[in-house]
């Protein structure tokens, strides 16, 4: 009911909120920091004797070049050892999937740990993963200006079982 000389009430419209706009820098510098945390986060079991160790998370996104031609000589060491010992419970089962992991090199090339940050959902899968680490150890020893000022590398890397039955990575 109105009055007279009131004008009549319209309803509220409420904005849509608009989500943010992010762009690709935003993203890449978002993920870098994830792969840090990460990697700076101790698994079950770490000894914390290894906190005054000097540690360098790096990943598929790393560009400083030392370090991005360190982790591009691993990943095709890990992948022809994974595709040599792709599991064959999962070839014959077709399973495939992706999954995080944390591995950690010493500077003499010993693996120090690897863990799934991110399970595949396929525990087959998963211990696949750290198998082929495992037997692809011991890595390289850093070359003189990564074994100056980094005693473990941390490689956070996103792991592919494909269809065709191969190990790939994320691009």
């Amino acid at each position: 009911m109105t009055l007279e000389g009131d004008a009549p009430r319209r309803p509220e419209v409420q904005a849509t909120p608009q989500p943010p706009v992010v762009d690709a820098a935003q993203i890449l510098a978002s993920r870098d920091h994830t792969v840090a945390r990460l990697a700076a986060a101790p698994s079950p079991g770490e000894d914390d004797s290894s906190s005054n160790l000097r540690r360098r998370a790096v990943s598929a996104s790393t560009r400083e070049i030392r370090y991005a031609s360190y982790l591009a000589a691993w990943t095709r060491k890990v992948e022809r050892i994974g595709n040599i010992n792709y599991p064959q419970a999962a070839k014959e089962q077709r399973i495939y999937g992706s999954l995080l992991l944390h591995v950690s090199i010493r500077a003499d090339g010993s693996l120090a740990q690897v863990r799934v940050v991110r399970s595949s959902g396929y525990d087959l899968l998963d211990q696949a993963a750290v198998r082929i680490v495992e037997l692809a150890a011991p890595f390289a020893p850093f070359p003189p200006d990564i074994a100056a000022e980094t005693d473990v590398l941390d490689i956070i890397r996103n792991w592919q079982f494909m269809r065709g039955d191969t190990l790939g990575w994320e691009h």
